[in-house]
């Protein structure tokens, strides 16, 4: 609390009665007060924090932008406030939470979870900062200007680079050298996706390998999608970052080993449930830089001017449990490369 200090003044008791000199103090005390009203220099920022996955599925990530702040004197409850707030996996919660939050006057709006909860965040609010952690293509989804001056409301972190997908193609090719067609699992109502589906189409026509499309909307679509692929002879899969399949990873992990599939995954987390290999960045490292952007925009930045970052770390994460139950072996040349192997 600001301290305030005055010369103090000497006053005869002599020639000044003692009530009139308790009447001044309590005037000045008054003054004072509403000058300075109480609470008002030590305003506690209060964050929104919006998640589209269960919060214990997103935890890992939810440690990591805690950690962020802490590293950059943050203490919960103490100098700064997060209201936290789930969707538990049902993407059509997303507008409503991001409203409640915008409702509490919040300083900021964190959010995970994609290019849908972005959406749902634009639209609950104009004017309040809001960062994100792992939304794809943010200019071609029209939520920034551009990479380097976002010029809205909306900045953060994407969790998509121009080679990301070329390089789960390529790694699957060097586990898989004889395969010849690759199933790609995606939700196309996300229309990022779909532009990365075209755009891992050029990669793998360079590595003579021919891709097909197996689109799931909600779960109940996993099972006719890999029948599809088993029917056309699909010898790989690879699983693109969308809300439906970040949320219910182990019914497509438990498909894919029940199939005897091979899959490369988004992240680590259906390695660790189960699946095959992952390649992606880590996330855990996005949420922690999310913090960073926290810290900026309550210092008083505009995310117009915060640019938005790419990842910068990336990890290979193989499962040799899992190889072992599909019958596949890893070649050593994907093996060393690993980040990490779960034997």
């Amino acid at each position: 609390m600001t301290e305030i200090r005055g010369q103090k003044s000497e006053i005869r008791k002599s020639t000044v009665p003692s009530t009139l000199l308790f009447a001044l103090s309590f005037l000045c005390a008054l003054l004072f007060a509403r000058s300075f009203p109480v609470g008002a220099q030590q305003k506690v920022p209060r964050i929104g924090f919006l998640i589209i996955s269960s919060p214990s599925a997103a935890s890992p990530r939810v440690e990591a932008f805690q950690q962020g702040l802490r590293e950059l004197g943050y203490v919960e409850g103490k100098n700064i406030i997060i209201e936290y707030r789930s969707a538990e996996g049902k993407s059509d919660r997303l507008p409503a939470l991001a409203s409640e939050l915008v409702g509490l006057k919040i300083d900021v709006l964190v959010g995970g979870g994609g290019n849908q909860l972005a959406l749902a965040a634009m639209k609950a609010t104009k004017t309040t900062p809001i960062v994100m952690t792992n939304f794809a293509d943010p200019v071609g989804s029209g939520f920034v200007a551009s990479l380097a001056r976002p010029g809205g409301n909306v900045t953060g972190l994407t969790s998509v680079t121009f080679d990301l997908s070329g390089k789960r193609l390529e790694l699957i090719k060097e586990t898989l050298p004889k395969v010849s067609r690759i199933a790609v699992l995606y939700d196309p109502n996300d229309p990022a996706k779909v532009v990365e589906f075209k755009e891992m189409q050029t990669a793998a026509r360079s590595l003579a390998v021919q891709l097909q499309s197996l689109e799931v909307r909600r779960p109940e679509d996993f099972e006719s999608a890999f029948r599809a692929g088993s029917r056309d002879r699909a010898g790989a899969l690879i699983v693109l970052p969308t809300t439906v399949t970040n949320t219910h990873r182990k019914p497509i992990i438990d498909l894919a080993v029940g199939n005897r599939l091979p899959a490369i995954y988004p992240d680590r987390e259906f390695v660790e449930a189960g699946g095959l290999m992952a390649y992606g960045p880590i996330y855990a490292d996005l949420w922690r830089r999310a913090a960073t952007y926290v810290d900026k925009i309550l210092k008083g930045a505009k995310p117009a001017d915060l640019p938005v970052e790419q990842p910068t770390k990336f990890e290979l994460i193989i499962n040799l449990k899992t190889a072992k139950q599909i019958g596949v072996t890893i070649p050593p040349n994907v093996l060393v490369r690993a980040d990490r192997v779960i034997r």
